[in-house]
């Protein structure tokens, strides 16, 4: 059967690679991926898969299900949003974070699977996730129940290593708004409330903080607005954070001393202050152990050795910690296969997440997830 999978990728590997190359030569950012939504839904559609589109009352998000009888239901998810700031004049979007190689890989094995339907029973979905760099459309998802009929999810992304360790920190963004008086700063400064100090003594009571959190904590902040005109005591002020731990439990409770720091700032300076999340929360991945071992072992099958053992640095936030939270799931990095390393967001990983240099990690990471989810199919005890 592996060998029958294999065979059938190899007959649509045209397909998959001009899902690759299209979604790279449209490059949008989050939410706006309407071409690359659109075409994606149209290429399942002619495979046989049965589209919600848009769904969960998100735009440029899609529900594709192809049902072949009673069984698990295996999810591969497709990522789609490109990043700004590329190009000569770093004006350009691009897929810098190979998110089109993520789309032709979970379609590629769902369009796999799909020719093969005489070998299995079951469900095979693919959703469309938009926006994951920026609020993390996956969260949303989550929220609305997307995910509460799926007994797996697949997914891989290309890195500078294998990794199938992965470790993602939960995170919360907030934004802090600080409100004082104006005055003229030369003549009547006493008369004034000044905002902005609210917001630098916020970022020094943070900096004072950083000394009591456990290592694998993360704040990151930035200021938004401090002030229209240096003779002016700026009665409006603003600061965003993320703050960042490997466990939603522990972020929970540091959560509560970077808004203490916020309190005492406008304690301290006598502005008055108000807080808000400015994105979606997101939680840590959970992997489901039986899945993790499956995909590695077809990866390895496949040629690809080399793992990181233990990925002790945590790495960023991603959406895909909160749908691990809800369903058994599986999430692998596969190296490039670049001889010195590259890594996602430089401008330096865009030869490898298409074209030539890409075909090799796009056809691999196709027919192990493929493979992967025929196996759970066939025998859903193993979940």
């Amino acid at each position: 059967m592996k060998q029958k999978l294999y065979e059938i990728e190899a007959c649509l590997a045209n397909k998959i690679e001009d899902i690759s190359e299209f979604i790279y030569t449209h490059p949008e950012l989050g939410n706006e991926e309407y071409q690359s939504s659109a075409y994606l839904v149209e290429v399942l559609k002619s495979y046989g898969f049965q589209v919600q589109y848009p769904y969960c009352g998100m735009d440029t998000a899609f529900l594709a299900e192809l049902k072949n009888g009673d069984g698990a239901t295996i999810a591969f998810l497709a990522e789609y949003d490109a990043l700004p700031g590329y190009g000569e004049d770093k004006c350009e979007n691009a897929h810098a974070c190979g998110h089109n190689w993520i789309s032709a890989t979970s379609i590629g094995a769902a369009l796999t699977l799909a020719q093969a339907k005489e070998d299995w029973k079951g469900t095979v979905v693919v959703i469309g996730t938009p926006a994951e760099e920026t609020v993390g459309g996956k969260c949303e998802l989550v929220e609305k129940g997307a995910f509460t009929h799926i007994d797996a999810v697949i997914q891989m992304h290309l890195g500078a290593e294998n990794n199938i360790n992965v470790t993602t920190l939960a995170m919360d963004s907030l934004e802090f708004e600080f409100f004082g008086k104006a005055a003229h700063a030369a003549a009547y400064p006493h008369h004034g409330i000044n905002a902005l100090d609210g917001v630098m003594l916020m970022f020094s009571g943070i900096n004072a903080l950083r000394q009591h959190v456990r290592s694998d904590a993360r704040i990151a902040g930035i200021v938004v607005e401090g002030g229209k005109a240096c003779n002016t005591v700026p009665d409006y002020a603003s600061c965003r954070f993320y703050i960042r731990a490997k466990d939603r439990n522990y972020l929970e409770s540091l959560l509560d001393k970077v808004i203490n720091c916020a309190k005492g700032a406008s304690l301290m300076c006598g502005a008055t202050m108000k807080y808000h999340k400015f994105e979606n929360s997101y939680d840590e991945l959970l992997y489901h152990p039986t899945l993790k071992k499956l995909l590695k072992e077809n990866l390895e099958d496949l040629g690809v050795h080399n793992f990181i053992e233990d990925d002790k640095e945590a790495s960023g936030s991603s959406d895909i910690g909160n749908v691990s939270q809800v369903c058994p799931c599986v999430y692998c990095e596969i190296a490039t296969g670049a001889e010195d390393k590259v890594y996602p967001h430089h401008e330096s990983f865009l030869p490898y997440v298409h074209g030539e240099y890409a075909k090799n990690t796009l056809h691999i990471a196709t027919k192990a997830m493929a493979y992967t989810a025929w196996q759970i199919l066939n025998d859903p005890k193993l979940i």
